[in-house]
């Protein structure tokens, strides 16, 4: 989903999180994945603005984070 909300391509992921787009391709066809793998697609994810919104009875999933409020 966050892939999606960002309008990013397996190679644009691929290449914000430092690992190659078979890895991505991988991942999202659910084989396992290294933590530090894992840890670097969230990083980019992250950079780039997404939340992760944690199981609250409705499942996990991503948003935008809010921009800071203006001082």
């Amino acid at each position: 989903m966050a892939r999606a909300a960002l309008r990013w391509g397996v190679r644009d992921l691929a290449n914000h999180a430092g690992i190659t787009a078979a890895t991505v391709t991988r991942i999202e066809n659910d084989y396992a994945a290294h933590a530090s793998t894992l840890l670097a697609i969230r990083a980019a994810f992250e950079a780039a603005g997404i939340e992760f919104i944690p199981e609250n009875g409705g499942g996990a999933g991503v948003r935008f984070r809010k921009p800071p409020a203006p001082a």
